[in-house]
């Protein structure tokens, strides 16, 4: 019984994007946006979502996200607390590292999680010398059509 407690209470303080987002979104100099699934079930019932002028359709994605979570802050104590607390949820939940980029100070880092079949989120930290950006997306997206948009957008 107290190892049951035990796992239970790690699982409620274990983190993820939406634990995040709910503990830095009403604090002062904190931009926060975050849309709901509902949301994203409007947007892809729309037919045929395309990106610019190319044919890139992103409708199978929309419809299958369940929340999209982001914070911006330039206030430093803020800034360090979510460079932590990202970093613990990316490690703890075992997250991949997708893409890394770093240049005149700014790093961006990209990790997903899922299988070969399905991603079950996305999550973009990009940390700048005066401020940062925290992306997170949530959903069941089929591999294959992530795949088939990123090809599409290469071209």
């Amino acid at each position: 019984m107290v190892a049951a407690l035990m796992i239970a209470s790690v699982a409620m303080f274990a983190q993820n994007g939406r634990s995040i987002y709910q503990k830095y979104s009403d604090r002062e100099n904190v931009s926060a946006v975050f849309i709901s699934s509902a949301m994203f079930k409007i947007i892809g019932s729309i037919p045929d979502i395309e990106v610019e002028k190319d044919s890139v359709n992103l409708t199978p994605i929309i419809k299958s996200l369940k929340g999209l979570y982001i914070l911006e802050t330039a206030n430093p104590d803020i800034r360090e607390s979510i460079i932590s607390d990202v970093n613990n949820f990316v490690e703890s939940s075992k997250y991949e590292l997708l893409m890394e980029a770093k240049e005149s100070g700014e790093t961006v880092r990209i990790y997903t999680v899922g299988d070969d079949q399905t991603v079950e989120s996305f999550v973009m930290l990009a940390c700048e010398p005066e401020e940062i950006t925290f992306i997170c997306i949530d959903g069941k997206m089929a591999r294959d059509d992530l795949d088939a948009t990123f090809a599409e957008m290469m071209r």
